[in-house]
């Protein structure tokens, strides 16, 4: 660090406790927003949240504590989502510009934040060069870009779920191919396209570039085809080795295709640093003790060092959560808890954070369309009716999706019903996200299951080699009493967070927690 003025030597000491303090965090120190860009907020008044939009609203990120941005794909497509590209090259113009992205990834990173990219480059539609130039025509210099069944070129390979094609919201229909990723000018395209988004201009320096990656739907033999097995070690792992060669501190996250899977192989053999801990979430979701515990204590375990689980529990694929608990206050704030304080990196699906609502159409309008998850798609709720400057309803008028959103009409849930009231939900996200940042343990703890005496009484503990908390969360909707023994050696305890009545003696906790409630305890020596 270059000093322009002199400084004294106590001043010295408080920046290197600072910096020292920064640098025990490790890692895990990221709370992640998920965004989906397109209804987040619209600047320019299209209906399409855009990326000016996503620039003015990085104050209230800040303002909730999040760290880092997840986007979903920025490219040109058909799509609304994104996902299937007519091109890489080319971010779609509802987005904006390349100088609006630049602008919006410069400001990111000037206010500490992180950004990363979700990149799905194995799929292509009809309008993709690649498509477009070896459809029927064998001579195409890119015909072995594309994956195809027969000589003649004539049948493009399946996708995943087998589709040839899919239709859109709107009615367009759009085959959609595989992407040859054995070629070697694929892999040296790809390359070439990850590295663009690292260092935009090619200085060398990276404030204008990603920091890191969402490598969507990866498989070591995509879609279980013969013809593009053993992945892991042909693509990715020297695609990200040569990223990593440019810029040694990204991180790669990859979104299993298996969401049954610990994503464990991924780890150790695909080249990633991070994956998505899909069986937390789905445990999450079933409000069972044994089974989060069991799930939490296998993720955690088989992770291995230096690596990291990502622990969500909404997507863009899945329906909400504040849906799946039918808009149950205490079960929303369970799930906030739970999301933030167990362990790996927390993300936060937007909307998630004001309990925004979205269940699937899926097999009701038309089977397998690109509409079935537009309710858990939808513009976020800025304002009580649902009305003012910024609501992304790019979707507006659209079919039963737009018919049945409680977003158009006044649900209850915005962030300005929310912002000003303390019992919010908005509220104990931003208190929860606080609470963490203020210990060490709930960011780089480790994670173990704490046995109590009560079934509807969920505990564990994180701990440090300085500091040691315990998480007690009641998973019902009654008053609960627990006796939980502590594993560390403590001659008192704090209470951190939550209002539960609690005597400490004997190294036990005796606990009385009302509904849903979720009380934290510092250990003190």
């Amino acid at each position: 660090m270059k000093l322009s003025t002199p400084v004294s030597g106590l001043a010295l000491a408080f920046i290197f406790f600072i910096q020292g303090a920064f640098a025990q965090r490790g890692p895990n120190d990221e709370v992640i927003y998920h965004v989906f860009q397109r209804s987040f907020y619209d600047a320019n008044g299209d209906g399409h949240g855009d990326l000016k939009g996503l620039e003015q609203k990085l104050g209230y990120l800040q303002d909730l504590g999040v760290t880092s941005i997840l986007l979903t794909p920025l490219y040109e497509s058909f799509y609304y989502h994104n996902y299937y590209a007519t091109s890489f090259d080319r971010i779609d113009p509802r987005y904006g510009t390349m100088k609006d992205y630049l602008s919006l990834v410069r400001s990111i990173h000037k206010r500490g934040m992180k950004i990363y990219m979700d990149m799905e480059t194995q799929y292509v539609t009809q309008d993709h060069l690649w498509y477009k130039d070896s459809f029927k025509n064998p001579s195409s210099k890119y015909s072995d870009y594309i994956l195809y069944e027969d000589a003649a070129q004539t049948r493009p390979s399946t996708i995943v779920f087998n589709l040839r094609d899919l239709k859109g919201y709107d009615g367009t229909l759009r085959k959609i191919t595989t992407v040859n990723l054995h070629n070697q000018q694929v892999k040296d395209y790809n390359a070439k396209l990850f590295k663009h988004w690292l260092d935009p201009n090619g200085d060398g320096k990276f404030e204008d570039g990603v920091d890191g990656f969402r490598l969507d739907h990866m498989m070591d033999e995509l879609d279980h085809k013969a013809a593009l097995k053993d992945l892991f070690k042909s693509f990715w792992v020297p695609l990200i080795e040569q990223l990593k060669s440019i810029n040694p501190k990204i991180s790669i996250m990859a979104e299993q295709a298996d969401w049954g899977s610990y994503g464990i192989d991924y780890l150790e053999k695909g080249g990633v640093d991070r994956v998505f801990a899909f069986r937390i979430q789905q445990a999450i979701r079933s409000f069972d003790k044994n089974k989060i515990a069991a799930y939490a204590d296998t993720t955690f375990a088989r992770t291995p060092k230096g690596k990291q689980q990502i622990v969500f529990i909404e997507n863009h694929d899945i329906p909400r959560f504040a849906t799946a608990v039918k808009r149950d206050p205490g079960k929303e704030k369970v799930g906030a808890a739970l999301n933030l304080l167990i362990g790996g990196i927390p993300s936060i699906y937007y909307g998630q954070e004001i309990g925004m609502l979205g269940d699937s159409f899926f097999g009701k309008y038309g089977g397998i369309t690109d509409a079935n998850e537009i309710p858990y798609r939808e513009a976020f709720e800025w304002y009580k009716e649902a009305t003012g400057k910024g609501m992304a309803f790019w979707y507006k008028n659209s079919g039963p999706w737009w018919d049945s959103s409680s977003v158009k009409s006044n649900d209850g849930i915005s962030y300005q019903e929310q912002k000003n009231d303390p019992a919010s939900l908005w509220n104990f996200y931003r208190s929860l996200i606080s609470l963490r940042k203020d210990h060490p343990a709930m960011i780089n703890g480790a994670y173990r299951t704490l046995q109590n005496s009560t079934q509807q009484v969920y505990t564990f503990g994180r701990d440090t080699e300085t500091e040691q908390v315990i998480v007690a969360v009641n998973l019902s909707a009654a008053e609960q009493a627990a006796e939980v023994t502590v594993p560390w050696p403590a001659g008192k305890i704090t209470s951190v967070f939550g209002a539960s009545k609690y005597t400490f003696a004997d190294q036990k906790i005796q606990a009385r927690l009302g509904p849903y409630a979720v009380q934290v305890w510092k250990l003190n020596k």
